[in-house]
């Protein structure tokens, strides 16, 4: 009898510290305008995707479009917040942990090139957007690979974390392309399996498969699909949900920042202007689109 006593009171205990530890694993929402007011730091995420945001290798500075941008954001947010002074920590991230580290809080705001889809923003919410994209694929310009059909039976590689693997899968079961989906962590490896000739095609943003290309080694080796696999796409920069009153800071500073006279020229630097640490040049147009929404941004 005592001892089924004992064995009852263990298991009571389990489940009084399964309780409290559950309580204490559940994380107090993160307050970042809060945050930010008392430690004076804003932490930013950022990729190793030129022109959006990048390392330059001979400043060893994070530089880029979206960094541009950002860096304007967090003066504006000094001014909002009426601070002394606001400095910005740069974070690393991959296209797989992004979320997670937003949701962790270590990074505030993810300034790169993250797609905004329905799907996306389940996990994060979008600042109002500073580019748009479709999807295409790279592959060997000797294949003459054109079309998605092209790539029937065979493989493409996509990275992780990115909406890209979907539009594959979707692409692949709709037209019965019978692909191979590869997926890895991160841009670089995916291009790389077509370098090799592993894959035959790396399915991304076109803006950034440009990018790619024009960095490499040999940019006649490849060429960009003819055939789009999504229509335009809106980019913006990811915070995390629920913390509503910082992404209206956020989006306050950015109507401001888009509708300046300073935009064009914002946009001209790293698209239309040598990329820093790059030695390469883009030559993309501003679009209709983009255009049209900096006039008016929503």
């Amino acid at each position: 009898m005592r001892r089924s006593l004992l064995i009852l009171g263990c298991s009571l205990l389990v489940i009084l510290l399964g309780g409290i530890t559950a309580q204490a694993q559940t994380t107090t929402p993160i307050n970042t305008l809060e945050r930010i007011k008392a430690t004076g730091v804003l932490r930013v995420g950022y990729g190793d995707t030129a022109p959006f945001s990048y390392v330059d290798e001979l400043s060893n500075e994070v530089v880029g479009y979206s960094i541009d941008i950002c860096q304007r954001v967090a003066q504006q947010l000094q001014v909002q917040l009426n601070l002394p002074s606001l400095d910005i920590t740069y974070v690393p991230r991959t296209p797989s942990n992004r979320v997670m580290l937003l949701n962790s809080g270590d990074i505030d705001i993810e300034c790169n090139a993250s797609t905004n889809t329905p799907e996306r923003r389940h996990s994060a919410q979008f600042a109002l957007s500073h580019f748009f994209v479709s999807v295409r694929y790279v592959s060997l310009q000797k294949n003459n690979f054109k079309t998605l059909q092209d790539l029937s039976g065979r493989s493409v590689s996509v990275a992780r974390g990115t909406v890209n693997v979907g539009q594959i899968n979707q692409a692949n079961r709709q037209q019965q392309l019978h692909l191979s989906v590869v997926p890895v962590e991160t841009l670089q490896q995916a291009f790389k399996l077509v370098s090799e000739g592993r894959v035959a095609a790396f399915a991304m943003d076109d803006i950034l498969l440009s990018t790619m290309i024009a960095e490499s080694d040999h940019p006649e080796r490849y060429a960009l699909s003819d055939e789009a696999v999504s229509p335009m796409e809106p980019l913006g920069f990811m915070m995390r949900l629920g913390d509503d009153a910082f992404a209206e800071q956020v989006n306050t500073a950015l109507e401001q920042i888009y509708t300046s006279p300073d935009m064009p020229l914002l946009y001209q630097r790293w698209f239309q202007q040598p990329l820093p640490g790059k030695g390469i040049t883009l030559n993309v147009p501003m679009s209709t689109m983009l255009a049209e929404h900096f006039v008016s941004p929503r």
